[in-house]
């Protein structure tokens, strides 16, 4: 991380967003004693208690989040400042924090995580991967990464990934024993694959043709909350599933996979980094937002 000269208030801040000490601490390159010294320094001069802790967990008080509610956006907006004055090139260098989805970062390792990297070799990157939406002013990132649909209106996105379809597939040994579907209403009749989704639902699966839609809250035989995990699920004949098409079209290409009912899935918005629009962008996220372009347009 670099140091913008207020290390009690990143301290406290990594604390927040870990909610552990040790995983503050590794972030912070300090010792776990230190961090703790230094909340605890920083609680005696607010005169308040910013977080309850126990032998297993670390949790926000009432007023320790209403603290990193505030601190949290200008203490970003000074290591913004004091990184950009400390460059005197255009070669990046120092952090750059980005909360992604879960599994989306393995898509996009190769080639824009790895090519980065290679590229500027002075950047650290530090990725947060996690279902829940996030602000990412609030809690510190530079930038955050989810699809289309789910980007806050507020912030400027730049495309990663083409559009995207759910698919409804299964193996070809599935369907010789189980039937294929020729319509929607078909699926009720099969062993599905459930998504957990991050509030805690089941997703029901969305199929739409010339303006006829169906949600489908099919009954599953297995419930899982990753697309990998739900993708070995499929290939092990466990039932049918909706899957994104991005974790498939190998399978598919290969033959291990058959994919139905294409006509009702239609295309939507793929992945997008979004940031918020500032005047000034640092260096780091302009160096992989010119990096993501340059990939697409190849």
């Amino acid at each position: 991380m670099h140091r913008s000269g207020l290390i009690e208030l990143e301290v406290v801040l990594a604390v927040a967003n870990r909610l552990s000490f040790r995983a503050a601490a590794r972030e912070l390159g300090m010792s776990a004693t230190a961090v703790s010294r230094i909340v605890a320094s920083q609680e005696t001069q607010l005169k308040v208690r910013l977080f309850n802790r126990s032998t297993r967990s670390v949790a926000l008080t009432p007023a320790g989040e209403r603290y990193i509610e505030r601190i949290a956006p200008a203490l970003a907006e000074i290591q913004r400042v004091s990184e950009e004055i400390a460059t005197t090139s255009d070669t990046p260098t120092g952090t750059l924090r980005i909360n992604a989805p879960q599994e989306s970062v393995s898509l996009l390792y190769q080639p824009l995580i790895e090519v980065y990297l290679q590229r500027y070799p002075h950047m650290r990157l530090d990725i947060t991967s996690e279902s829940r939406m996030v602000d990412i002013v609030a809690e510190g990132y530079d930038a955050g990464i989810r699809l289309a649909e789910s980007v806050p209106q507020d912030m400027i996105a730049v495309s990663l990934t083409p559009d995207i379809r759910m698919l409804v597939v299964a193996t070809p040994e599935y369907f010789a024993t189980h039937g294929t579907p020729q319509s929607p209403e078909d699926l009720l009749q099969h062993r599905s694959i459930g998504m957990r989704m991050s509030h805690g639902g089941i997703y029901h699966w969305e199929l739409e043709r010339h303006q006829q839609k169906f949600s489908l809250n099919i009954p599953p035989r297995i419930v899982l909350n990753e697309m990998q995990a739900i993708r070995r699920a499929v290939l092990s004949g466990v039932g049918i599933a909706f899957i994104s098409e991005w974790f498939v079209q190998e399978d598919i290409a290969q033959g291990r996979l058959v994919s139905v009912l294409e006509e009702w899935c239609p295309s939507f918005g793929g992945l997008r980094l979004y940031y918020p629009g500032r005047r000034h962008v640092p260096p780091r996220l302009k160096a992989f937002i010119a990096l993501a372009q340059e990939l697409r347009d190849k």
